[in-house]
């Protein structure tokens, strides 16, 4: 039995790791073996990836080579964990995938979001997610929450117009993949969200 993958998108701030913890449960408590995961990182060489793309020492790094190892750093989580879980039939949460890429590179950085798709074909080995739930926030809040939270990583450090252009990207995605991405106003109530995000996961396991 294939298992089911699910990815959980939007901006810096936009709650995804609260809800990503809520949806383990649901899963949990529905009988499904959980794997949980994030990107960059999920492995122990995707982790040391990360480690390189968000040093905010590195304010040198070029937009494509960010983008590539981005999609080196998921070829690998894609090869070790997401796409053996998938087979067998685990459910999939990722915190963040490709459409990331798509979107901070893509539109944010300015590659194109066609570019930065062909560039991930071999890294992503055709797995997609069955669902994507994009988290819609406003910059200016997402920035602000976590900013109190810790410490800032490089991308994070990326000046106000960056973000908006992120939160603009994820808008703009979701309306060409409709069927896959599904968006929430993430400015609602935690359980509000919970509640929306169950729905729509009940309708694909039936």
């Amino acid at each position: 039995m294939r298992g089911i993958f699910i990815s959980m998108e939007g901006p810096d701030g936009s709650g995804k790791s609260t809800q990503l913890e809520l949806l383990k449960k649901y899963l949990s408590d529905k009988g499904y073996e959980i794997i949980i995961t994030r990107e960059p990182g999920g492995t122990r060489i995707s982790e040391a990836v990360r480690e390189i793309i968000l040093n905010k020492e590195y304010t040198e790094m070029s937009y494509m080579t960010e983008a590539l190892l981005y999609a080196s750093a998921r070829a690998q989580l894609v090869s070790e964990v997401i796409k053996p879980a998938i087979d067998g039939g685990k459910a999939v949460i990722s915190d963040r995938f490709v459409d990331s890429s798509a979107v901070y590179q893509g539109m944010a950085r300015g590659l194109g979001v066609e570019n930065v798709y062909k560039m991930n074909e071999f890294a992503i080995q055709g797995v997609m997610p069955d669902l994507t739930i994009h988290l819609d926030l406003p910059a200016k809040v997402g920035i602000s929450r976590k900013k109190d939270q810790k410490e800032l990583d490089r991308m994070e450090l990326e000046a106000l117009d960056f973000h908006e252009k992120v939160a603009e990207g994820y808008r703009k995605l979701a309306e060409l993949a409709p069927d896959r991405i599904y968006t929430i106003d993430a400015t609602l109530p935690i359980d509000d969200i919970h509640g929306l995000i169950i729905e729509k996961i009940e309708n694909i396991l039936r």
